[in-house]
């Protein structure tokens, strides 16, 4: 059969007649899209050295504002990856530690100070979408970009290497590759199981919901949620305790290995944070500024672009309205304490 007559004769769209129409399929991939994105956000932000509920407030804001802005059909907008290395090193700028040793002080004013900075490239991006200048990546060699997304990448895999491990560093991306062996040395076996599971599943998984159909329409992100929180209940690494192996005593502080989330139902509110707009007098800041509109909006359109060439309708976003949409969102969900967004 051919893929023609596999494809609905009208093309979807997502006006309100669209919405009632494919309601159930938008609840099923909406399901799907929560499952998957609720620990990326948490992660992203936790790696960002944001407050891992900084995430959800980026998702939410993102879900609900873009959604009436722009008119890209398939672009979902949220937290990435990609700007977790531009994000943790504004807040080391601003006196933070990436909540290494615990939420100091420290960590909440550059927390702080980096909400403003991604505020005020919030702004820049609305100017950008206002004056039309998403034709602007029509002229930006992708290569470059590919090149910029694959060593942000590395440096990501470096930062995260002995967090998996259960060991707290930090330092410069190529001063922490050298000490590979050492964080391998010193690694917390109970927190190393878990971490080294997680990445196992990642990579295995999509080879076996190739072989077995049933498993196809599971994530791999919620098959790391379902076997690794079970294990972190088992190792107790809820409460502060010290445990033994082969001779060796390891600590475990819940503080470093567990993810802090709100306790009850709305308790999210209680975690808005307000920007420091203060720090916007200084250069360091306008720096950065550059740096998160800069990276974040290239990003974000040049993923718009790749999601059209891979729709079978072949829809097209308006960047100019997508780059206003998500400069609007992004100044709402650092108002609020959220991440920087991309599409």
């Amino acid at each position: 059969m051919s893929e023609a007559t596999n494809k609905p004769l009208t093309v979807p769209r997502g006006s309100a007649a669209g919405f009632v129409k494919y309601l159930k399929e938008d609840l099923t991939s909406g399901m799907l899209v929560f499952l998957i994105a609720l620990p990326l956000c948490l992660a992203i932000a936790g790696a960002s050295g944001f407050p891992p509920i900084a995430g959800i407030f980026t998702a939410i804001t993102g879900a609900l504002i873009t959604t009436f802005i722009s008119n890209s059909e398939l672009t979902i907008k949220g937290p990435a990856a990609g700007l977790i290395v531009i994000v943790i090193g504004c807040v080391e700028d601003f006196g933070g530690n990436g909540m290494l040793q615990g939420w100091t002080e420290a960590d909440a004013g550059a927390y702080r100070a980096a909400l403003a900075v991604g505020a005020a490239a919030a702004v820049l991006q609305i100017c950008f979408g206002l004056f039309r200048a998403g034709i602007l990546t029509e002229f930006f060699p992708t290569a470059a970009v590919h090149g910029m997304l694959a060593a942000i990448g590395v440096i990501i895999i470096i930062k995260q290497f002995p967090v998996a491990l259960g060991v707290v560093a930090s330092g410069a991306p190529l001063a922490m590759a050298k000490q590979f062996p050492e964080y391998v040395k010193h690694a917390n076996p109970v927190v190393a199981l878990i971490g080294v599971t997680s990445l196992l599943i990642m990579f295995l998984w999509p080879n076996l919901r190739a072989k077995f159909k049933l498993l196809k329409p599971v994530p791999a992100q919620l098959v790391v949620l379902l076997v690794s929180v079970p294990m972190g209940m088992v190792f107790d690494l809820g409460h502060d305790h010290s445990y033994s192996v082969m001779g060796q005593e390891y600590q475990v502080a819940q503080a470093t290995y567990l993810v802090k989330m709100p306790d009850r139902v709305f308790g999210m509110f209680d975690e808005i944070t307000t920007p420091d707009f203060s720090v916007l007098r200084t250069p360091t800041a306008w720096k950065w500024i550059f740096m998160f509109f800069a990276i974040g909006s290239l990003e974000s359109l040049l993923s718009a672009k790749a999601v059209d060439l891979l729709d079978p309708w072949k829809r097209k976003t308006n960047m100019n309205r997508d780059a206003l949409a998500v400069g609007v969102a992004n100044l709402a969900a650092s108002c609020i304490g959220g991440l920087p967004m991309i599409s």
